[in-house]
């Protein structure tokens, strides 16, 4: 008998051990090996998803650019991405033609999302296939005057339309994101790239990852938690070199390629 209750306190032990080791590992070690923000240490307090005009938690934040309000137009152009129309009866009743009749509207709007409060400032799209019930848009706000590169900084949400629908909260109309939200990231990112448009590219810790996030309208979303920082030629300027990419901390990049195996897995590609 007493054999059995001292082999039952080893293991109670080594269970407490283990709990132990979890619970500083999961709430304390990664979390704090995992979270950076030495290249835009303003934004570190910032929140990091938007929200609905109810206040519904909407799309995550998961890109940055860091130049003027002019710079990031050029840029944004220069990249094949346009403004969206600002939402009016007329682009409403325009929009909603496009999707019906499968026609293109490669500036129709986007709906209005909050961050901090207010709406986006500024907002562009990429058309995909011939009617705007599919693209790729990103919605972006100014968040500093100036960040550490000494320019202003914007923090922005880059999403895929997949199709038009039902809100699962509301029941209103709206469109509905597809769930790889890291991959439009990532796209515009290369087109910004691809353009010339950009100085450097560096990680900055956004929302953290998230498996099973749900934005605004109900629809599921999963990502890495990053957020990918653009900074922009000034002046409409074009880098004749390759951007430099900064990598991110040792422990970030080894989060990074398990979540990137993580998720090839959840999307069966």
């Amino acid at each position: 008998m007493a054999a059995l209750e001292k082999d039952a306190k080893r293991v109670w032990h080594w269970a407490l051990l283990a709990l132990v080791v979890w619970a500083g590992l999961a709430y304390v070690m990664l979390p704090r090996l995992w979270t950076h923000h030495e290249h835009q240490p303003g934004i570190k307090h910032l929140p990091m998803v938007t929200q609905t005009k109810q206040g519904i938690p909407g799309d995550p934040i998961d890109v940055g650019l860091v130049g003027s309000r002019e710079d990031v137009i050029r840029a944004m152009y220069a990249a094949g991405w346009r403004a969206a129309d600002p939402v009016t009866l007329k682009s409403s009743l325009a929009i909603i033609g496009s999707v019906l009749l499968d026609r293109p509207d490669p500036q129709a709007p986007v709906s209005p999302l909050y961050y901090d409060g207010r709406v986006e400032d500024l907002a562009f799209e990429k058309e995909i296939g011939r009617s705007a019930d599919r693209r790729d848009h990103v919605r972006f706000w100014k968040v500093l005057d100036v960040g550490k590169e000494g320019a202003p900084v914007w923090l922005g949400s880059a999403t895929y339309d997949r199709g038009v629908g039902l809100s699962h909260y509301t029941g209103a109309v709206t469109h509905h994101i597809g769930p790889d939200v890291d991959s439009v990231r990532d796209l515009l990112i290369d087109d910004l790239k691809q353009a010339g448009m950009v100085r450097d590219v560096y990680q900055v810790t956004g929302v953290g990852p998230t498996l099973f996030g749900r934005n605004g309208g109900g629809d599921p979303y999963y990502t890495d938690g990053e957020i990918w920082f653009a900074r922009l030629m000034p002046n409409g300027e074009k880098n004749p070199n390759p951007p430099t990419i900064i990598p991110p901390p040792p422990a970030v990049g080894v989060k990074d390629a398990f979540w990137d195996s993580l998720a090839k897995l959840v999307s069966g590609s």
